[in-house]
C-alpha cells in the first residue's frame, strides 16, 4: 500500500504545467535525455556521444517560410559529418507540430486509462482534427514494442482468451458472428499484456499466435474451447475452466481461472466504445497496442504516469509512419467501421 501511495505521489509531480509541455526547447532536451542517456547517437553511422551542437539552422525556403524555417537542436557528427536531430528516425520526424505538443499528447495518451480521443486532443492542443488523428496513430506506433519476445517461461503462468468486438462482414465464428476477433495473452508474473487481431478463430490461427508469443515452458490457462487444445499439449502445462457449466475459478485450485485476461477485455471495450467510438479494422492492431502498452506499464507493476510516458518516448526510434500509409484505403469489405 505504501509503495502504491509513493508511486501516485510521483505521478502527481508531473502535471500539465511542466515546462516540457510548454516550451519546445525544454521538450527537446527531455526527449534527448530519454533517447540518448549516454550521449547523442548518430543515425547515419551509429557513433555515440561524438557530435557537435550547431546553432539554429535555416531549412529550405517554403511558401510559409520564404527564408526557411529555423531548425533548432541540430547536431553534427564528428565522425561522418552528417547532421541530425533527436527526431530523426522517429515517429516525430518531419512533423511541423512543436515538440512540446508532441510530448503533451504522449503524456495524455499514456496517462488516460481508457484512451484519449483525437477530437479531445485537437481541442486540447489547438491543432486540426486531421493533425490530432495522425498524431494519435504515430504515438500508438511508438507504444507498440519493436521486439516481441515470448511472454511466460519456466515456472510462469499465462492466461489466454479470445473476444469479439465491432463488425466485420467477412468474419463469422463461434460467439462472434460478423465481429472482429482478438486473442489476448497476459503474463501473471510480469503483468505484460499482448493482443493480436485474428482473421478467424480456428485451432490453426490460435496455435500459430500462441506459439509465436508464449514460451514453451509456460503454464497456460484458458477456457474449455477446443482451439487451445493443440497448443496446450505443446506447453509445460495446460489447464482450463468450463464457463458453460458455470465454472469460472477451479474450486480445487483457485489459481486456475482466466479472470485477469477477461478484465483487460473490459478496459479495452469500455475505452473503444466510450472514448474512441469508431475504428476501422485496418487500425484495430494499433488500438490494441495502445491498450496493451498502458496495461503492461501500469501503476500495479510500479510504473507511474510520467515513467509510462517516458517509456512511450523511448519507443519512438525507428518507427516512421506516414499519413499516406495510415490513411490508405482498404477494400470496401475490409474498411468497415468496427462498431
Amino acid at each position: 500500500m505504501a509503495a502504491r501511495l509513493e508511486s501516485l505521489e510521483k505521478a502527481a509531480a508531473m502535471n500539465l504545467t511542466d515546462p516540457i509541455f510548454q516550451d519546445a526547447d525544454k521538450a527537446r532536451a527531455h526527449l534527448e535525455a530519454t533517447r540518448w542517456p549516454n550521449g547523442p547517437i548518430c543515425p547515419h553511422c551509429g557513433v555515440v556521444d561524438d557530435a557537435t551542437r550547431l546553432p539554429a539552422q535555416r531549412g529550405r525556403p517554403t511558401k510559409a517560410h520564404p527564408e526557411g524555417a529555423l531548425r533548432a537542436g541540430v547536431l553534427q557528427c564528428n565522425a561522418c559529418r552528417g547532421q541530425f536531430s533527436v527526431t530523426v528516425g522517429t515517429v516525430f520526424e518531419s512533423s511541423k507540430v512543436p515538440l512540446n505538443k508532441w510530448l503533451l499528447a504522449t503524456y495524455l495518451m499514456s496517462s488516460s486509462k481508457m484512451g484519449y480521443s483525437a477530437h479531445q486532443l485537437h481541442r486540447t492542443l489547438g491543432v486540426t482534427y486531421k493533425t490530432a488523428w495522425f498524431m494519435c496513430h504515430r504515438i500508438r506506433e511508438a507504444m507498440n514494442p519493436t521486439s516481441k519476445t515470448p511472454i511466460g517461461g519456466a515456472g510462469k503462468t499465462v492466461e489466454a482468451d479470445e473476444t469479439f468486438i465491432g463488425r466485420d462482414g467477412n468474419f463469422s465464428a463461434r460467439g462472434g458472428k460478423n465481429m472482429n476477433a482478438v486473442l489476448s495473452m497476459v503474463d501473471r508474473g510480469t503483468g505484460r499484456l499482448r493482443s493480436v487481431v485474428l482473421d478467424n478463430v480456428t485451432a490453426n490461427n490460435v496455435t500459430n499466435v500462441l506459439g509465436a508469443n508464449v514460451a514453451q515452458d509456460t503454464r497456460l490457462l484458458t477456457d474449455a474451447s477446443n482451439v487451445y487444445r493443440r497448443m496446450g499439449s505443446a506447453l509445460a502445462a495446460h489447464e482450463s475452466v468450463n464457463h458453460s457449466v458455470g465454472e469460472y475459478v477451479r474450486e480445487a485450485d483457485p489459481t486456475v481461472h482466466t479472470n485477469t485476461v477477461e478484465g483487460t477485455f473490459s478496459i479495452f471495450k469500455r475505452g473503444m466504445r466510450g472514448v474512441y467510438q469508431h475504428c476501422a479494422r485496418k487500425h484495430l492492431h494499433r488500438y490494441l497496442a495502445e491498450f496493451d502498452f498502458r496495461y503492461s506499464n501500469r501503476v500495479a507493476v510500479g510504473i507511474d504516469d510520467s515513467a509510462r510516458a517516458d517509456n512511450a518516448l523511448a519507443g519512438v526510434r525507428g518507427k516512421r509512419l506516414t499519413y499516406e500509409t495510415v490513411s490508405r484505403r482498404w477494400p470496401a469489405a475490409e474498411a468497415r467501421i468496427v462498431w
